[in-house]
């Protein structure tokens, strides 16, 4: 397989041909409304969706022709027995719109192959190229694509749910320690409050929340609802030992309260790196109150969640208007017969969906890039949940999505105002 794949980067940019029509209203329209998409602005402006850049140049229902750099490898693979395939990542970057009666060309580079390697799906490559695609000479977008070509007959038992990869059983995060003192505080959390002891008798704050009053002895306590904003006082970043239901490394703070007390908890949505004294943050629920409260950087938005219904019709259509004819995306047994349990959405949509959901939350502003890596796959009967974070003052939107299997899409989509 070296050979093939060292022949196939000494070959360079090969040029992919034009795309077979021009882009149009109808391939705009029926994508649109694929994706549900319908209120976006694109036919109004005379643009394709910037997640459509792909599809104008995807080959037919026949596979071809259509040259491309990699085209030598994946023949290669399909001989040695890795006949099944799946998306794995994408980055795509916009340069510019497409706009109405353009005709985009696409052009690859071979990039890397990685393998064998024992995956979930069997044993298989990975294969990366990079496509580079022009208007007439004007560069208007390129992107860096990523499948796994597998052997079906090695894919290893299915593991039960809530089992690691080695069959060792997970353990679940810890319950949290609820006792008469600190009822009231997993309460709050189920809520989304922040609660705080407070003495009834001198009314100090105080936390951790113990039976007594530090500062006049009193048991008599309520408690008030803090505001929920802070900033960093100091934090550490855990590497080991693992944690339950946490994955390393993750910083833990301790934060300031404005209302005079301080509060320790995980840093989300910001690499542990990037957490720092001072930093504004606020509180951050998750799993209906079942854990301590996070911190998030105070810039980030919260987005509400989507839920989406996965049917064998909306799937085939999502592949169809994205001109993506595998048969795993359209036919139950092909796709059995890959390992999957029914069709299942190809990355094409899965992009096309994230898109949809970061540009509600940001109307009128242009998608420059949008990266995109795909985990558990999200099959029809299923019902995918995206999930995101707007951070406004980076320009960017984190996507998640999670199915009844686990976490399908972790992506990023950065945003331009107009």
């Amino acid at each position: 397989m070296e050979d093939l794949a060292d022949a196939a980067r000494a070959r360079g940019e090969v040029d992919g041909g034009t795309a077979p029509d021009p882009v149009n209203a109808a391939m705009v329209r029926h994508w649109l409304q694929a994706m549900g998409d319908t209120a976006a602005p694109y036919l109004d402006e005379g643009l394709a969706p910037p997640a459509m850049l792909q599809v104008w140049t995807m080959p037919g229902p026949d596979g071809g022709p259509r040259p491309s750099a990699v085209d030598t490898v994946l023949a290669g693979l399909d001989a040695r027995g890795c006949t099944g395939v799946v998306a794995t990542d994408c980055t795509q970057a916009y340069d510019r719109p497409l706009r109405m009666g353009e005709t985009p060309r696409a052009a690859t580079r071979f990039s890397s192959l990685r393998g064998p390697k024992s995956t979930a799906m069997g044993r298989g490559y990975f294969l990366t190229w990079d496509t580079t695609w022009y208007c007439g000479e004007e560069r208007v977008g390129t992107m860096t694509f990523r499948v796994l070509k597998f052997d079906p007959a090695t894919r290893p038992e299915p593991r039960a749910p809530g089992s690691a990869p080695g069959g060792t059983p997970e353990a679940p995060p810890p319950p949290p320690p609820r006792t008469a003192d600190t009822a009231f505080f997993w309460d709050g959390a189920a809520a989304g409050e922040l609660r705080i002891r407070r003495c009834a008798d001198c009314g100090t704050l105080r936390h951790p929340p113990g039976p007594l009053c530090p500062a006049c002895r009193s048991a008599a306590a309520d408690h008030v609802t803090a505001s929920g904003e802070g900033t960093v006082h100091s934090y550490t970043v855990h590497h080991h030992p693992p944690v339950p239901g946490r994955t390393a490394p993750f910083a833990v703070a301790l934060v300031d309260l404005p209302e005079g007390v301080r509060v320790v908890g995980a840093v989300t949505g910001a690499d542990p790196a990037d957490v720092r004294v001072g930093m504004p943050v606020r509180a951050d629920f998750a799993r209906g109150g079942a854990e301590p409260p996070r911190w998030r950087p105070a810039d980030q938005v919260p987005l509400p969640a989507l839920e989406l219904e996965l049917t064998r019709t909306s799937v085939t259509a999502q592949a169809l208007a994205t001109r993506d004819f595998t048969p795993v995306h359209h036919d139950p047994d092909r796709a059995r017969a890959q390992g999957a349990r029914d069709v299942f959405l190809n990355i094409l949509t899965t992009q096309g969906l994230v898109q949809r959901y970061a540009t509600a939350h940001r109307p009128g502003a242009r998608v420059r890039r949008i990266a995109v890596r795909l985990g558990a796959p999200a099959h029809a009967g299923d019902t995918l949940v995206l999930t995101g974070t707007d951070r406004p003052r980076e320009g960017r939107v984190d996507v998640r999505g999670t199915t009844s299997l686990g976490r399908h899409v972790t992506a990023t989509v950065d945003l331009e105002d107009r």
